[in-house]
């Protein structure tokens, strides 16, 4: 099979296509390489896949309608779609918004119209986000919830992006998947997330900020099994059923939501080190608790997350070490 992986040399993407490539599909992936976090780490991730047979990359920005033309008309080949590049943060959504209604609005848009004209589309997958649940207080969170109460731009974005894909499975029987991650960590993670601030705070010597005084949790979720989900959704693609749309939605996490503090004291455990904590109040945009009901995918593609933090926080440390020469 020929996939198409945007958001190639991100952290989700990159181990996406090692998996892809490693099963021998071909793997097109495509990124602009932007300056949101240290590209360094990006350009590191590209380089592990550069040069494994099957793969290639083409630079590129998905809201650029002319340049993913010219990725469709120099790849025919291409059956399927595992959409990944969208502009993250909810933070950072406070600050330039604009980045993202071009990035996860018009290139989600641009990724849809691209699948589309394609006479031999299998599958669109897509990533959403555990941020469109907002506010929501009734735990686990399930796609059946409302979702219509964002609390940042950022999760407004990624619930447009599942509007759009509905529609397209509605108008076109395109088949539709979108994924809602709950907060991923793991080897070759972002600098953005808490795994890495903290590490990097810690063997610093800095202190940690912990927002809303620690009273936190989050469905912390390790890199091995949010891939493990993506391709077995990738090989599942809805069917058309009594003239429904094909389209579906899955939370994918790790059916456990986590104290923020104990997530911090397993990186103080594989570190060796005692951070010097900063309690601070809820950011803007933030939402306490984060705690995926993972059934429909368990039911549909047979998802069995099988990484507790105990496990997944040391193989963090050890790759950041690495990385880093600590």
């Amino acid at each position: 099979m020929s996939v198409l992986v945007t958001g190639v040399a991100g952290f989700i993407g990159y181990h996406t296509a090692l998996k892809l490539l490693a099963r021998g599909d071909r793997v097109v992936g495509v990124d602009n390489l932007n300056a949101y976090y240290d590209p360094a780490l990006k350009q590191a991730r590209l380089g592990q896949l550069l040069d494994l047979p099957g793969f290639t990359f083409v630079k590129a920005d998905i809201a650029d309608r002319a340049a993913m033309a010219a990725v469709a008309a120099d790849h025919p080949d291409i059956e399927s779609y595992i959409h990944l590049a969208a502009q993250a943060g909810v933070r950072h959504s406070l600050t330039a918004p604009f980045d993202y209604s071009q990035a996860n609005v018009t290139g989600h848009l641009t990724m849809l119209e691209m699948a589309r004209a394609n006479p031999r589309l299998r599958h669109f997958v897509y990533a959403s986000s555990s941020s469109v649940y907002g506010a929501n207080t009734k735990l686990p969170f399930s796609v059946e919830d409302r979702v219509d109460q964002p609390v940042s731009l950022y999760a407004a974005t990624k619930r447009a992006g599942e509007l759009m894909s509905h529609s397209y499975a509605h108008l076109y029987r395109m088949p539709t998947t979108g994924l809602r991650f709950f907060t991923v960590y793991g080897p070759w993670g972002r600098p953005d997330m808490a795994a890495y601030l903290f590490c990097a705070a810690i063997v610093a010597g800095k202190p940690i900020s912990i927002f809303n005084n620690g009273d936190m949790r989050r469905d912390f979720t390790y890199i091995d099994d949010i891939v493990s989900g993506v391709v077995g959704v990738l090989d599942n693609p809805p069917p058309v059923v009594d003239g429904a749309p094909p389209a579906r939605l899955y939370n994918i996490g790790n059916h456990r939501s986590e104290r923020l503090m104990d997530f911090v004291g397993h990186i103080e455990a594989a570190l060796s080190l005692k951070a010097e904590y900063k309690f601070e109040p809820m950011q803007m945009g933030d939402v306490k608790e984060t705690y995926a009901d993972i059934s429909a995918i368990e039911r549909d593609v047979g998802f069995h997350p099988t990484t507790p933090i105990s496990v997944g926080i040391p193989k963090f440390v050890d790759w950041y070490r690495s990385y880093h020469g600590v």
